[in-house]
């Protein structure tokens, strides 16, 4: 019976996680090496993130530093940035690659709180199909006889306790994404 608890928890704090990943990956007016998370760079024919070809650093709020291993990877891995959709312009010396941050305009402000909000709604819907699952699973239980009514009732109480934790946790998360968008 506990193992129905302990899934249904590992599957919410998965998508707790995975929530948590999207909206480190949003572009803010700070810089964060988050940011280059989904750039993959044509790497000797070979699409590879650019986190395993340099060291990413941010030495100043608004700049990030790349430092690539290899130096003819500089031009791959600023192609792969400027085609990337985040608006960035990456400047290179031939062996460092900086990419200032510009400051976000009001209008974009918005907009990415829009898309935030959208993540952290797709995250509780995951939450709360994870829930209606556990609790069909449960009920399945009791009608075949395998757990007392008791149990299935108990059961289903921290289920719903679960949900509500997981569901805090994402709107926390939100709640410092909004507040770090928002921050000039």
């Amino acid at each position: 019976m506990e193992e129905i608890l302990e899934e249904a928890e590992k599957k919410m704090q998965k998508t707790v996680e995975s929530i948590s990943g999207q909206l480190a990956r949003l572009r803010t007016g700070k810089a964060s090496p988050a940011l280059l998370e989904g750039i993959k760079v044509d790497y000797y024919g070979t699409p590879t993130p650019i986190n395993q070809i340099a060291s990413i650093s941010t030495p100043e709020p608004r700049l990030i530093v790349i430092h690539p291993w290899d130096k003819s990877a500089v031009s791959a891995i600023e192609k792969a940035i400027q085609s990337s959709d985040l608006g960035l312009n990456p400047n290179s010396d031939g062996t460092v690659i900086r990419i200032p941050i510009p400051p976000l305009t009001e209008e974009r402000r918005k907009e990415l709180l829009k898309v935030a909000k959208n993540i952290a709604e797709e995250g509780k819907v995951a939450i709360r199909n994870i829930r209606r699952e556990t609790i069909e699973k449960i009920k399945k239980m009791q009608k075949d006889g395998e757990i007392p009514e008791d149990d299935s009732y108990r059961l289903q109480d921290k289920v719903q306790d679960l949900t509500e934790k997981y569901t805090k946790k994402i709107d926390e998360i939100l709640k410092n994404k909004e507040e770090e968008i928002m921050t000039v």
